[in-house]
């Protein structure tokens, strides 16, 4: 349940990064800038999340690597995938 929340965490941040490119610039190409500089700062995000799973839950590394990139590859994806879909139109 935790890591469906995290990904719905990233959705709601990609959608907020979208916004607001949508407001700065009020075209595609901001979008896109907003979607891309949304990739690095999601996997601060993700990063932070392991981390408390390591330390604070008592999970080991090796568990919660591939936590990691599943909660970072699915927003990460989706926001690759508006780029692409942007940048084609």
């Amino acid at each position: 349940m935790h890591m469906l929340l995290v990904m719905l965490t990233g959705l709601l941040l990609l959608a907020v990064f979208a916004l607001l490119g949508k407001l700065w610039g009020a075209d595609a190409d901001s979008i896109m800038l907003a979607a891309k500089y949304f990739i690095p700062v999601w996997l601060g995000v993700a990063l932070v999340n392991m981390w408390v799973g390591v330390h604070k839950a008592g999970y080991t590394v090796a568990q919660e690597l591939p936590i990691l990139l599943v909660n970072f590859a699915v927003p990460a994806a989706l926001a690759l995938g508006l780029v692409w879909w942007l940048g084609r139109a």
